[in-house]
């Protein structure tokens, strides 16, 4: 009688151990399911939470049927279980596995923020603030508390920072930014001015980077940006003022309401460089690798002077009486359509 008992109970307690198998396999491989959404799942993991309250986080968003499973898959595999801060984007379709293995590697969610060629730092802080999910610490600090903070203290912030488009997480900060970006600007100038050419009129890359940034603002043609240079460069070896427009405006600062008179070219300012000789004391807009390399390796030639064609290039001239024809063609009997910028998504060739 009690060896039948004990083959009951034996044969029982397999019974119960093997449902309970199945249960648990069956729970665990719920995880592996696909989750339908209707959009993407923004999930916030604050720093120092336990798994245990991710798992219920997820049963309350609708990521996983039941929190149990996830809880019981961390005991049985606890190197899946060390998952990281951060905030994670979630797409139809992805499992409860896969959630947890894109926490586990960090794989945060990241957005972006693009400063242009030819921006200003003043353009270029406008877009920080205006950034959403990015931390704001410089909003109401001075350009030179910024200058100190990024490691350049006592610097003019003009055309110090590379313009690119950057990502971050919800993590980082507008500080991060700008210390990427200046740091970026700082490899590049020095990568560029290593590898420059010969015979140049600079005295230090910093000169470089302002002829770069007005090299930028004065043409959206890309293929124009070494024969621009190369004027500028034969001006300067000349000993001839660089008369350039967005020096101008620049030094005008708020003054500037769209349109340049006569007047304001015979203002004195730090910037008219129709009154000052050389280059203006720093540069006046964010220039990208493309107008900096140009700079240091300008176009060759004879031209002194160009003029707005306008439809985004320019007319290049040798002598004066060629450039005041060209003035009169295209400045004094402008178009009904005339731009001083290439038309979105023109051919840059002619």
């Amino acid at each position: 009688m009690f060896k039948k008992l004990l083959i009951a109970g034996i044969c029982a307690a397999l019974l119960v151990a093997a449902g309970t198998g199945l249960w648990v396999w069956q729970g665990l491989g719920s995880l592996s399911k696909p989750v339908a959404m209707d959009e993407p799942v923004l999930f916030d993991v604050p720093a120092g939470t336990a798994f245990s309250d991710v798992a219920r986080q997820l049963k309350a968003r609708g990521l996983v049927e039941d929190s149990l499973w996830v809880r019981v898959f961390g005991r049985l595999y606890p190197d899946q279980a060390r998952i990281k801060a951060g905030e994670y984007e979630f797409i139809d379709g992805m499992s409860a596995r896969a959630m947890l293995d894109k926490m586990v590697t960090g794989d945060t969610k990241h957005w972006s923020v693009q400063f242009i060629e030819g921006w200003t730092f003043q353009d270029m802080r406008a877009a920080l603030a205006a950034t959403d999910r990015l931390k704001k610490l410089t909003t109401e600090w001075s350009d030179g508390q910024i200058m100190e903070a990024v490691g350049a203290e006592g610097e003019h912030p003009e055309g110090r920072f590379f313009p690119d488009t950057y990502l971050f997480t919800s993590s980082e900060s507008d500080l991060d930014l700008l210390r990427r970006s200046y740091r970026r600007m700082e490899s590049v100038l020095a990568e560029e001015w290593e590898g420059r050419a010969e015979g140049l009129p600079y005295d230090s890359a910093y000169e470089a980077l302002i002829m770069a940034s007005i090299v930028e603002r004065e043409t959206g043609a890309p293929h124009e940006r070494n024969e621009v240079a190369g004027v500028f460069v034969r001006r300067l070896q000349k000993g001839m003022r660089l008369q350039t427009d967005p020096t101008v405006i620049y030094g005008m600062g708020d003054k500037y309401k769209g349109r340049i008179g006569s007047r304001d070219l015979r203002t004195h300012t730090p910037y008219n460089t129709y009154r000052i000789n050389g280059l203006p004391p720093t540069p006046i807009a964010l220039p990208g690798r493309e107008a900096i390399h140009a700079s240091l390796h300008p176009g060759s030639g004879s031209a002194l002077y160009f003029v707005a064609r306008g439809d985004g290039t320019h007319k290049f001239s040798n002598t004066l009486a060629e450039h005041q024809k060209a003035v009169r063609a295209f400045q004094l009997n402008r178009r009904s359509d005339y731009r001083s910028s290439p038309a979105p998504g023109k051919d840059d060739k002619e």
